[in-house]
């Protein structure tokens, strides 16, 4: 999956292949940058580990940053995110599990690396407040996801942020 697939400013058109119709090009964050590197990372990974082969983030991170906008992005968070998944990736699919409705490998890849996003952020990084990596998360799923997977991956973050941040969700 490379930028230009995902880039939802490129990719809405009218049914009848009007451009005037796409969306206005989005202003980005270079932690918001980061986070859409890193899903696209992520979401490259799962879809190799689903074939049947190890994923080479090395290879992936390399092909990602080849993208122009890729120097717009927080290097560091993309890296922290996108490395810190890939490393714990059974531990975050064992958290989310409990979580979920259905098997994880009938997720969407979109939806399922936007959960791994999510949850590591609540789960490691604890400098993100829980409701900064929900709504990321979330965004990540609008974006790229299906119509609705944005409410499916909101719902197993909230499940999750009430048992990984306790004391944070408590005092909303």
């Amino acid at each position: 999956m490379n930028k230009s697939t995902l880039n939802p400013s490129q990719a809405n058109f009218a049914k009848d292949g009007d451009t005037k119709s796409a969306a206005p090009k989005r202003s980005l964050t270079p932690r918001r940058r980061a986070r859409e590197y890193a899903l696209q990372g992520v979401y490259q990974s799962l879809v190799v580990r689903r074939a049947g082969s190890p994923p080479n983030g090395a290879a992936i991170s390399k092909q990602l940053s080849e993208d122009p906008a890729f120097k717009r992005c927080q290097l560091d968070l993309f890296n922290g995110i996108f490395q810190g998944v890939l490393e714990r990736t059974d531990e975050l699919e064992a958290i989310i599990t409990p979580a979920l409705d259905r098997p994880i490998n009938e997720l969407s890849p979109v939806e399922h690396a936007a959960l791994l996003i999510g949850t590591y952020e609540l789960s490691v990084d604890l400098s993100v407040p829980y409701k900064v990596a929900i709504n990321e998360a979330v965004e990540l799923a609008k974006t790229f996801g299906g119509t609705d997977g944005h409410k499916y991956v909101n719902g197993v973050l909230d499940l999750l942020a009430q048992k990984l941040r306790v004391a944070e969700t408590q005092g909303k």
